[in-house]
């Protein structure tokens, strides 16, 4: 069976919930989508030795506001692009990236984000 979503939400500014077809349904942060985007220069970022504790990273205006989904768009029938708020927009996330991120969650009717499983 090929992985797909059923359903993609945003159920509150800083989450996204997917159901896939295989029965899960997932809940991600929008900071965790961010922090794990698979574009060559996020991917190097993450492998680069962290900076000196002395040193002081500046933030742009657009660093420091509240990181939101401005928009996610599919990539044929493998992926989807999601353009941040913060003008991020060259990751690629395909279909089994986006199933082994996030969190697992019971759905209840009526209930925003269930029961958690760790994952």
């Amino acid at each position: 069976m090929m992985l797909q979503p059923l359903e993609l939400a945003l159920i509150s500014d800083d989450l996204l919930r997917i159901v896939w077809n295989d029965g899960q349904t997932r809940v991600y942060s929008v900071r965790e989508l961010r922090e794990w985007c698979p574009c060559a220069s996020c991917r190097e970022r993450r492998m680069a030795p962290p900076p000196p504790l002395t040193s002081l990273t500046v933030l742009s205006p657009a660093e420091a506001a509240p990181l939101r989904v401005a928009a996610m768009q599919p990539v044929g029938r493998y992926a989807y692009s999601i353009h941040f708020s913060d003008g991020h927009d060259t990751g690629i996330y395909t279909l089994e990236t986006l199933h082994e991120l996030g969190r697992q969650v019971d759905e209840a009717p009526g209930a925003d984000e269930g029961t958690t499983h760790p994952s």
